[in-house]
């Protein structure tokens, strides 16, 4: 992740977790998809503020979460904190209603250097969701990243991404993403889309209601295709791969702005 992105998640890192709060549907996917999550090695690539990882880990997964920006890691480090405070104060007074699950651990981390990062085969389910993909600017480097993945995952695992359906925002095209708007900030997303080539910029516009403040930033993303993002599976050598249009498992195809990915490594 270049500075300026690194800098921009760290000004809103605040407020992260109001701008894009924990989805249950994405816990129910993962669920559905792993068939249990009790004692299972879990990845969670581009965990940000951890909510997802934290529920997780209460189902009784053994969750790494790695981010590069390591405010919002310190943000994902005090919410299980707070998790865990609030479990133990119920304990206290029932002490039937603890059911011990394993602490996440969040850890600063490049989804570039997961092979040397990781040992090989040491995960049973790998995540990476949020749009955290397109975030790298070359096919190279999301086939580099897929390899890593692969190597990561045991034989038998799985492998769970979503990011934008691309395909929609270029030919639509989509010119701006639906406004964020809460009782403390109002967050706007809009593309530029280049004359050629497939990297858009991304322009944010984050206003903060109680002080009146705007934090702007824009970011490259790759502007990857659905055919694309399958051919480049295939290569790192996942198999199964099934395209959906949200996390409710929906077929994939038409207007709709999510690409959810569930695919295997044999």
């Amino acid at each position: 992740m270049k500075d300026s992105q690194s800098e921009f998640y760290s000004s809103i890192s605040k407020y992260y977790a109001e701008i894009f709060p924990f989805q249950p549907t994405q816990l129910q996917f993962v669920k559905s998809r792993a068939g249990k999550l009790n004692g299972i090695q879990l990845l969670d690539i581009g965990c940000a503020t951890g909510e997802l990882a934290i529920q997780l880990a209460q189902n009784g997964a053994i969750v790494t979460g790695i981010d590069l920006n390591e405010d919002l890691l310190e943000q994902a480090k005090r919410g299980c904190n707070f998790v865990q405070t609030a479990d133990f104060s119920k304990l206290e007074s029932n002490p039937n209603s603890l059911v011990a699950s394993p602490t996440p651990k969040f850890l600063k981390g490049n989804m570039l250097e997961l092979k040397t990062d990781f040992q090989p085969g040491k995960f049973d389910l790998v995540l990476c969701f949020g749009n955290t993909l397109v975030h790298l600017q070359s096919t190279n480097l999301v086939q580099q990243m897929l390899d890593g993945v692969f190597a990561v995952v045991k034989p038998g695992g799985q492998f769970l991404l979503q990011i934008l359906n691309y395909d929609y925002i270029l030919d639509e095209p989509v010119n701006e993403l639906p406004v964020i708007d809460t009782e403390n900030i109002r967050f706007t997303r809009k593309y530029m889309f280049p004359e050629s080539g497939s990297v858009i910029q991304f322009q944010t516009e984050l206003l903060i209601k109680s002080e009146n403040k705007t934090i702007k930033n824009e970011t490259p993303l790759l502007a990857l295709r659905s055919r694309q993002l399958t051919e480049l599976l295939q290569n790192a050598g996942f198999t199964e791969i099934e395209l959906l249009s949200n996390f409710k498992q929906e077929p994939f195809g038409g207007k709709h702005l999510p690409l959810v990915v569930s695919c295997k490594r044999n």
